[in-house]
C-alpha cells in the first residue's frame, strides 16, 4: 500500500498524527498540489475530487477521505482504540468528530478559500464570506474551550481521533490562513499545549 501525501495540508496530517499514535509505518509519497499534479487524469482516477490524502492499497482499491483512511486503520491495528470502545464512546467521538468539522475546519476552509492570497490567484474571492466565517470559526474554537472545561481531550478522558483532527484544524487555521482562537480561551490553549507535546503532533 501508499499513502499519497501532501506535508502542508490540514488532512494528511490527521492522518499521519494518527498513524504516529498507532505505531504504524506506510509508505508514502509527496503530491505536489502548487503544480497541479493531483488534477492530472492519471491521479484523478484515484480521486476524482483531487483531494489529498489517498490511501492506495495493494490490490488497487483507492481510500481517500482523511478519516475514512484512518477508520481502514483503526480496524486493522485496534490498538489503541481511537475512534472510542463501545457502543457511547463511538458515538461521542463521532458526534466531537462532526462538532470538529462542520464548526471549525469548514468556516476556516471557507476563510482559506475566500480570503487568502494564495487562493485568490485560483478563484473569485467573497470577502464577504472571509468575514462571515470568521466569526463562525471563532464561535468553534468556543465550542472546543467549552468541552475542554471538564475533560483532558476533546471526546473525554481518552486521546482520540478527534484531538489529532482539530490539532491539525486548529494549527491550520490559526497558523497559515490566520485565524487564530481568542487569548481567553485558555481551556483550548492548555489543550492545544498538551496535544502539540506528544510525539505524534510532529508527524
Amino acid at each position: 500500500m501508499i499513502l499519497y501525501d501532501y506535508p502542508g495540508g490540514p488532512n494528511p496530517r490527521r492522518v499521519r498524527i494518527f498513524l504516529a499514535e498507532k505505531g504504524i509505518a506506510v509508505p508514502m509519497e509527496t503530491v505536489d498540489i502548487m503544480t497541479r499534479r493531483n488534477r492530472q487524469p492519471d491521479f484523478l482516477e484515484k480521486n476524482p475530487t483531487g483531494g489529498i490524502p489517498i490511501l492506495e492499497l495493494d490490490d488497487g482499491t483507492c481510500i481517500s477521505e482523511s478519516v475514512a483512511i484512518c477508520r481502514y486503520f483503526e480496524e486493522l491495528h485496534p490498538e489503541p482504540p481511537l475512534f472510542g470502545t463501545g457502543a457511547k464512546q463511538r458515538a461521542i467521538v463521532e458526534m466531537w468528530l462532526r462538532r470538529v468539522e462542520l464548526n471549525l475546519m469548514v468556516p476556516i476552509g471557507m476563510v482559506w478559500v475566500h480570503g487568502h492570497p494564495l487562493t485568490a490567484k485560483l478563484i473569485r474571492q467573497i470577502p464577504e464570506a472571509a468575514a462571515q466565517n470568521r466569526v463562525r470559526a471563532a464561535m468553534g474554537y468556543k465550542l472546543l474551550n467549552d468541552q475542554l472545561a471538564e475533560n483532558e481531550f476533546i471526546a473525554g478522558d481518552a486521546y482520540s481521533v478527534v484531538d489529532a483532527v482539530a490539532l491539525a484544524t486548529y494549527d491550520f487555521g490559526a497558523g497559515l490562513v490566520g485565524v487564530p482562537p481568542e487569548d481567553d480561551l485558555t481551556h483550548l490553549a492548555c489543550w492545544h499545549a498538551a496535544v502539540s507535546a506528544r510525539p505524534s503532533a510532529t508527524a
